[in-house]
């Protein structure tokens, strides 16, 4: 199917659209129209109209992770769109937060979002087909809460505080004419470990590339290039990036990975 993506909101601006810290994309499949993502507050439903979609076209929307940089555009979303509904992974709640010493900050989904709007969420589960062509895939790596604690990112559970493993994460999987493309936000259970997740769940596929943060602007530069040759071990051919990526380790990835790498960018048209 032919695949046309467009950045709506990115940290890096472009002109007069304003960009923030978060990500927003909305990818045109066909005749459906699937956001990506909805940025830290309603910049992503200026930048739509800018950039000449109306928030109220849009079929599907659907969550990467339940972070408030890709979350709080939420409201504002079912506000100007009626009908469309937004897509969450069934483990999501208003439960991540970040460790600072023995403070815990929160940065989750805005709290009270998901009970006001529950008529508007569907919490889905394992392998999900949003139309045809088009899937939401969870992790499937064993141990991702080693990565949350290396993040000091923790969820808040009856049981005291857990250190996140990421079962709110999801990628949005899109079967192009190049082959699968992946829409990852913040990729925290690790970029290469997500385009393995789903060379292993379509086997019979070929994956193109992958789209998103890679939540790689706290990390050392030798753990940049440790991840650019996992990257280049999975096969695939492109890879666009921003938002928690940063400069610096974005420029790594070019002098590792070459032409495979873009910097998303609000406005970026990418076509599949």
């Amino acid at each position: 199917m032919a695949t046309k993506l467009t950045v709506i909101v990115d940290n890096t601006e472009n002109g007069d659209i304003r960009g923030e810290w978060g990500l927003s994309i909305l990818a045109e499949y066909g005749d459906k129209k699937i956001l990506a993502d909805v940025g830290a507050s309603d910049l992503f439903a200026e930048n739509l109209k800018k950039l000449g979609f109306e928030i109220g076209s849009i079929d599907f929307a659907t969550l990467s992770h339940a972070h408030y940089d890709h979350s709080n555009g939420m409201a504002r979303f079912f506000k100007d769109n009626e009908t469309a509904k937004f897509y969450l992974r069934a483990s999501t709640g208003e439960d991540c937060y970040f460790k600072y010493w023995v403070f815990h900050k929160y940065i989750g989904i805005s709290k009270g979002v998901m009970s006001e709007f529950s008529d508007r969420i569907e919490l889905v589960s394992g392998d999900y087909e949003l139309c045809d062509g088009v899937y939401l895939i969870p992790h499937k790596t064993e141990g991702l809460e080693s990565i949350g604690k290396r993040e000091r990112m923790y969820r808040r559970t009856e049981n005291g505080w857990k250190p996140d493993n990421f079962s709110h994460e999801q990628s949005l999987v899109l079967d192009t004419e190049k082959g699968l493309v992946i829409i990852n936000c913040c990729s925290h259970g690790g970029a290469a470990n997500i385009i393995n997740e789903v060379k292993n769940t379509f086997p019979e596929k070929k994956v193109y590339g992958l789209i998103g943060g890679l939540h790689l602007f706290n990390k050392s530069d030798e753990e940049v290039r440790e991840l650019a040759k996992a990257i280049e071990n999975t096969g695939i051919e492109y890879v666009c990036t921003g938002h928690c990526t940063k400069q610096r380790a974005y420029n790594i990835l070019r002098e590792e990975l070459g032409d495979k790498v873009e910097q998303l960018k609000v406005g970026l048209v990418m076509d599949f």
